[in-house]
């Protein structure tokens, strides 16, 4: 079984996001039990297997070190990364079918685009949610800029969206694994993107953090991203047809810059989010 490493996110090695790619070709997926056992030897985030299914379509599951999630932004950008340069996958849009729904893929030479999920902020956390999340990253609720709020928000998977008032205030966040995970076991989330707007060359700077999934923080995360864009939106600040990046990963030296933008097609509101990946490593998995 062939098996690849792409940073995600990124124009450049080691930086970005890695995520290990399985291409299957028209086979079917491996058991369960393989796709996990895989995911947690390559020890990345998540580990992308992926399927032929027809003419423009493609099959992706999605696997962390502990469990399968449903969709994966950077392990998608990787993805289609990988079948671009290895199957010389035509410029121009496929379909990407995965457990959070269709999507659609576009690929052109540098970039990938993908269709996130029909994306809604579901709810603002209350009160006590608000000092609970705060507090699980060593943070006072002062912290929290008043114009915004955090907020649970679902694009195919769910995540806590946390504003801060500076890049200063980003950085020096500390996370108690314990109480993160448990706060997101109860709300039923993946996991906590904090950001603060950025006056610079980017929207926003970010962290993403899932230790529910054993991932400590991530360096770049397509899904949090398009959940921030699609909060944004909704709050005024990011216009329609605006290209908008968003840099994490800069505390853990793997900085990445995720794009996305809202599209009005067809009288309705496509939210997107691309990037590019480079391929690091090709291998074979003696099975």
């Amino acid at each position: 079984m062939r098996i690849f490493v792409a940073d995600a996110f990124t124009d450049k090695p080691f930086c970005g996001n890695q995520a290990a790619v399985v291409p299957l070709g028209r086979e079917p997926f491996p058991s369960d039990e393989l796709m996990q056992s895989i995911a947690a030897e390559m020890k990345h985030s998540e580990t992308a297997f992926v399927r032929r299914l027809g003419q423009g379509g493609y099959a992706l599951r999605f696997f962390t070190p502990k469990g399968e999630v449903e969709l994966c932004g950077h392990a998608t950008v990787a993805a289609f990364t990988v079948l671009r340069e290895l199957r010389g996958l035509p410029r121009g849009d496929c379909e990407a079918v995965t457990k959070a729904g269709a999507i659609r893929v576009s690929v052109d030479a540098h970039t990938v685009w993908l269709d996130m999920a029909d994306a809604q902020v579901v709810r603002k956390l209350d009160p006590d949610e608000c000092s609970a999340l705060y507090s699980a990253y060593g943070l006072p609720l002062s912290c929290r800029p008043l114009e915004l709020e955090p907020v649970i928000v679902n694009v195919g998977l769910s995540d806590v969206i946390v504003p801060v008032s500076s890049k200063a205030v980003l950085l020096s966040a500390v996370q108690n694994e314990e109480a993160v995970s448990a706060l997101s076991l109860k709300w039923g989330v993946t996991g906590v993107h904090m950001y603060a707007l950025d006056e610079g060359a980017f929207t926003a700077r970010c962290r993403n953090f899932a230790p529910l999934y054993g991932i400590i923080e991530e360096c770049a995360t397509g899904t949090s991203n398009g959940g921030l864009t699609q909060y944004l939106y909704t709050k005024g600040l990011i216009a329609l047809n605006e290209v908008n990046s968003f840099l994490q990963g800069e505390s853990m030296g793997r900085p990445s810059v995720v794009e996305s933008r809202i599209e009005l097609v067809r009288d309705r509101a496509t939210l997107r989010v691309g990037g590019s990946a480079v391929i690091t490593l090709e291998g074979e998995l003696k099975l």
